[in-house]
């Protein structure tokens, strides 16, 4: 199974609409076809905050990562952040998510990406062990906090 990435184009809407689906679905996000749509086309059409890419065979992709785009100045410039990552239940557990995290790394900084951040579930131990597996280390003195706007 190939962990390749290809950046996702307008024409890919309806593969990704339906790999976003089956992540929320599984992981309890409750959100309706056309809240995703919202946030994917403007990915899809080359909004600068963030890229979507698909992993796998380009006609069959077996999922995806969404990364978005931030600035630092403790880090030294631009960071990103993998909003989300999924790969399809039937093919886990072969190291896809870990290649596919080191190939994204790789190419985040020779784009001039300083770091790529994640946040993970505190209980989702099997989670962890992939993140820690693709060299991400929990930053003991933070803490990730949100306030909706």
């Amino acid at each position: 199974m190939s962990a390749a990435l290809h950046l996702a184009r307008p024409e890919d809407l309806p593969a990704v609409l339906r790999l976003v689906a089956s992540f929320h679905e599984g992981a309890g996000i409750h959100s309706d076809d056309a809240a995703r749509e919202a946030a994917l086309v403007p990915l899809l059409e080359g909004n600068p905050y963030g890229a979507i890419y698909l992993i796998g065979p380009t006609r069959a992709p077996i999922g995806y990562v969404v990364v978005t785009f931030g600035w630092s100045v403790e880090l030294g410039g631009m960071d990103s952040f993998v909003d989300e990552i999924f790969i399809r239940p039937a093919v886990r557990g072969r190291g896809i998510a870990t290649e596919v995290l080191g190939k994204l790394a790789t190419t985040l900084k020779s784009a001039g990406i300083k770091a790529l951040h994640l946040e993970v579930d505190r209980e989702n131990e099997a989670a962890q062990r992939l993140y820690s597996r693709a060299r991400f280390r929990a930053r003991d003195s933070y803490m990730l906090m949100t306030r909706m706007l």
